[in-house]
């Protein structure tokens, strides 16, 4: 039985986590939590309306999407993490127009996008009361994911199924043909490895002499527990600006998130954040000062990005041992199941990794 460390216990390690073999492999989960990006997230899988030019990006968050299905079935997740509430998008009428016909062309190819509607604004506010009266496109298929408690539910069934877990900050070293794993003044020699630590990719592999083309992004999220008790049976909504609405179970409501360049790897809450997501917010909700006025609190994470916004995964060409992913940016949580399936079917059977999803690995990596 092969030994195999994932350094990274985001939504793309602990996935690969629970879909690796155990049967071939002996499973060590290194998890520091500092800054991690799932654990503050709560996100929108809906990717269907977006206008992004790079094909291989909507392809691979099209069938990442489609992939929650079977995500759900597979792990049995609870409505609390999981659950296709449906969209509501909020834009100008024209837009509107244009978002409507772009949802009728692409269906053809994502028939998962359900049933596409065009609702009046008093229908938009029967959807989801916290609105104020704005016309809207719904999409039932659209879903919402909480990032932490998809790490908290798929933790505990990585470690029934045996997986080990060290709560250490990771390092490495290549010894006689295999990897060696430094924590807390110990450390453990693996077969194989998977590099699923985000915007911390380029630190970890600076030993083995690569250069990874990779940056932080602080992001900032809002959590209101407030007393719609309801609230849980309510879609998502997009709106027309940076902050999306993200209801869950018992009244508790994510708005969010920022997008900071400059903060980096700064994990601190700050009184900006509040106020551009007020700001952003503010015209689409109804009551919103009695919102804002009720329990809040921060989730602060951050994201990884490349160059060209484009995520990449898979092995390092001459070390087929080692696969590495990230670069996900704010579509982690549509792309990030996905992602941690597909590198589990390359380790568990040798599955090929299709380039229809991403360019070659090499675009991000360089040997030193």
């Amino acid at each position: 039985m092969e030994k195999i460390a994932i350094i990274g216990a985001g939504v793309i390690g602990m996935t690969l986590a629970n879909y690796l073999d155990t049967n071939k492999f002996d499973i060590t989960v290194f998890d520091d939590s500092l800054g991690q990006a799932t654990k503050a997230s709560a996100g929108i899988i809906s990717p269907w309306l977006s206008k992004r030019r790079n094909k291989q990006w909507y392809q691979l968050a099209k069938d990442g999407a489609a992939f929650f299905s079977k995500l759900q079935q597979d792990f049995a997740l609870s409505s609390s993490v999981y659950k296709q509430s449906g969209t509501l998008i909020i834009r100008k009428e024209k837009q509107l127009d244009a978002l409507y016909d772009l949802a009728l062309n692409r269906k053809k190819g994502a028939p998962e996008i359900g049933d596409i509607k065009r609702l009046s604004s008093l229908e938009t506010t029967r959807y989801l009361p916290l609105l104020t009266p704005s016309k809207a496109l719904f999409i039932s298929g659209g879903g919402r994911l909480d990032g932490r408690n998809y790490l908290n539910d798929l933790k505990k069934k990585a470690q029934k199924k045996g997986v080990h877990f060290i709560h250490e900050t990771a390092s490495l070293s290549f010894k006689k043909d295999n990897f060696m794993v430094h924590y807390n003044q110990k450390e453990s020699s693996f077969d194989r490895l998977a590099l699923t630590c985000g915007p911390h990719l380029g630190e970890l592999l600076k030993p083995l002499q690569f250069k990874v083309d990779i940056r932080p992004q602080k992001g900032q999220l809002l959590v209101f527990e407030t007393n719609y008790q309801k609230s849980g049976q309510w879609p998502v909504a997009m709106l027309d600006g940076e902050a999306d609405l993200t209801p869950f179970e018992n009244g508790k409501i994510i708005l969010g998130a920022t997008h900071e360049n400059e903060a980096k790897w700064d994990l601190s809450p700050t009184h900006e954040a509040l106020e551009k997501l007020w700001a952003s917010s503010d015209p689409f909700l109804r009551d919103s000062k009695d919102l804002f006025s009720s329990n809040i609190h921060f989730r602060v994470g951050t994201r990884a990005y490349s160059s060209d916004f484009a995520p990449f995964f898979g092995p390092i060409p001459g070390l087929d041992n080692l696969v590495v992913a990230s670069g996900l940016g704010s579509s982690g949580l549509t792309t990030g199941p996905y992602i941690g399936y597909l590198l589990a079917q390359y380790l568990n059977q040798k599955a090929r990794l299709s380039p229809i999803y991403q360019k070659p690995i090499e675009t991000y990596l360089k040997k030193i």
